[in-house]
């Protein structure tokens, strides 16, 4: 190189971005159920809940990465929305410990557990379809000054805050392309667009957990990539996401790490691109026929026809 020839400029380094962060973080986490976790904000030892003798949860141990975005898998009847309610503060547990960002909530309602920073959206959106989107967004802020009977009287005591309130609410639909229907009725939102105002009025609280049942089910395919994006979103703002899906497309395509349940148990954990081919994730999908070749005479034979009566006549004992 000649003197004159001017030096080349450094490139800089570019910075992870989250979803490498958490994929470092989680790199040595062993695959195995209940596998601790470099910092867990949720932590879950003993949970059991029990409907009529059926253990509909019984959770020996399970930590929630913070900052990942996780998936909990598993057929229908596994669990998942039980626990979800457990966690949340739907539902009461019959046994069982958690804490959630290192403190003890087991017991807590469901408003205690929003205002620590733990929320959640549902299967079937909980919108209010009489009332405008605008306001089903204000609805979601926690602690205003003016739900109290007598500051309500005052209005100087809450003016700024409903300005500070209507002002977020305004930037969180435009952030989930709602804005153009703030002044219509929730009721008149398709299905997809109602899941992104639930989604869009759980961040009213700044919560630091969002919690999502089922967040595709019902939803357009025209508005799934918009989902999508919405739920990366969310890790890449800093929060940490658990969410509940039976679409395994999604599962690989956004989720840190998955976490699948059968019967009430975690069966299995592990990064999504190894879990699916675990055998404990294929048996609770397929079932324990999963390597039968259905078009093999074999299906017929005897004994086999003798196995799958014998399930059956099981199965009628416990109903």
């Amino acid at each position: 190189m000649s003197a004159d020839t001017p030096p080349t400029p450094a490139v800089p380094d570019r910075s992870p971005t989250p979803r490498e962060v958490v994929a470092r973080a989680l790199a040595d986490v062993p695959r195995t159920p209940g596998a601790p976790k470099p910092d867990p904000i949720i932590v879950a030892d003993g949970v059991r809940r029990t409907f009529g003798g059926i253990n509909a949860v019984d959770v020996e141990h399970l930590e929630v990465q913070r900052g990942a975005i996780t998936a909990l898998i598993g057929p229908n009847g596994a669990g998942k929305t039980t626990l979800f309610n457990l966690l949340t503060g739907f539902d009461r547990a019959d046994a069982g410990t958690w804490t959630f960002e290192g403190r003890s909530v087991q017991g807590k309602p469901a408003a205690r557990m929003a205002g620590l920073g733990m929320v959640r959206t549902f299967q079937l959106t909980k919108a209010l379809s009489r009332m405008r989107v605008i306001d089903n967004m204000r609805l979601g802020a926690t602690g205003q000054r003016g739900e109290n009977l007598f500051a309500a009287l005052l209005p100087w005591l809450w003016r700024a805050q409903e300005d500070a309130i209507s002002a977020r609410a305004d930037e969180l639909l435009t952030r989930f392309k709602l804005d153009g229907k703030a002044d219509d009725f929730a009721g008149s939102l398709s299905g997809g667009q109602r899941k992104l105002l639930e989604m869009a009025r759980a961040l009213m609280t700044h919560p630091t957990m969002v919690m999502l049942d089922e967040p595709m089910a019902g939803v357009n395919p025209a508005l799934t990539q918009s989902l999508l994006g919405h739920i990366q979103g969310l890790r890449d703002d800093g929060m940490t996401v658990l969410f509940v899906e039976h679409d395994m497309h999604m599962v690989r395509h956004i989720s840190d790490w998955v976490v699948v349940m059968a019967e009430g148990r975690v069966v299995a954990e592990g990064p999504p691109e190894t879990i699916m081919q675990d055998q404990a994730v294929v048996d609770a999908y397929l079932g324990a026929h999963h390597d039968t070749d259905l078009g093999d005479d074999a299906l017929l034979e005897e004994d086999v026809v003798e196995q799958y009566e014998a399930e059956a006549e099981a199965e009628e004992a416990t109903k």
